[in-house]
């Protein structure tokens, strides 16, 4: 196992759910890819979740802003449940940001148009104030001389990180990783560490779905291992990393380290 001597303060104390998730379960052409999930996002916790492939980590993550419907359980954000009918579903969206491996940026919009776009159609921003906001957000994360630029004369690094602009340009409460470092090369993936380390130090609430070890041990302050569509432990990155209690989490960590 991997002894470390990390010390992550957030983990110690038990913060109070942002979004609670109550037998969430989701199934594509009748197979079963998430089976009564139960578990809750902690406020300025970074929740990274690990697992073999096909466990279900990235459906369950869209899941969570409803970019995936469920079949059955609950999902409550700030206490309200989204599976009422009555719930405004663009609520949710406004307020839980979603950053993917694929970038997702439209490449015939410059940098600033791409991360300025959310704040004017979804939050009926003036294109002054989200311009204002957009190139913040920019400046920090070093992008503001990209900003009228395509999004094809950008590394991937680049445009990963005017990604998390555009998210961050909305004032998200709650920001979802899917593999963010997976589509980079590993000199790259630095820069997203120092982002999400940034992020951690200014209150953000995030969960972040990794194969990337290190990354997370890094940065994590609690780590969900998930295997065929189940939660298997639950556990601070010490106790994940050293001696995890379920025996599928033990041998994914031998295969890691």
């Amino acid at each position: 196992m991997l002894q470390t001597s990390l010390k992550h303060p957030t983990s110690e104390k038990i913060k109070t759910p942002i979004m609670q998730i109550y037998n969430l379960s989701k199934t594509f052409d009748g197979f079963t890819v998430l089976e009564n999930v139960s578990t809750e996002i902690r406020a300025s916790e970074v929740t990274c979740i690990l697992g073999p492939s096909g466990a279900g980590k990235s459906t369950f993550l869209r899941c969570l802003n409803h970019l995936e419907p469920i079949d059955s359980g609950k999902i409550l954000y700030l206490g309200n449940n989204t599976q009422d009918k009555n719930y405004n579903v663009c609520t949710l969206r406004t307020e839980v940001g979603m950053v993917s491996q694929q970038f997702n940026l439209f490449p015939f919009k410059t940098v600033l148009h791409n991360v300025m776009l959310a704040p004017v159609v979804v939050k009926h921003m003036s294109k002054n104030e989200a311009k204002e906001i957009a190139m913040k957000e920019l400046e920090k994360l070093g992008l503001a001389d990209k900003a009228n630029l395509l999004p094809s004369t950008l590394s991937g690094g680049q445009q990963q990180r005017v990604a998390i602009a555009r998210s961050l340009a909305m004032k998200p409460k709650l920001m979802l990783f899917d593999e963010p470092t997976s589509a980079l090369d590993p000199e790259l993936v630095r820069d997203v560490v120092d982002i999400i380390h940034a992020l951690k130090k200014s209150g953000m609430t995030m969960v972040v779905v990794t194969h990337e070890m290190g990354f997370a041990l890094e940065v994590a302050d609690r780590i969900l291992f998930m295997a065929d569509g189940h939660i298997l432990e639950d556990a601070s990155p010490e106790k994940f990393f050293n001696n995890p209690d379920d025996e599928r989490a033990r041998a994914f960590v031998a295969k890691m380290f």
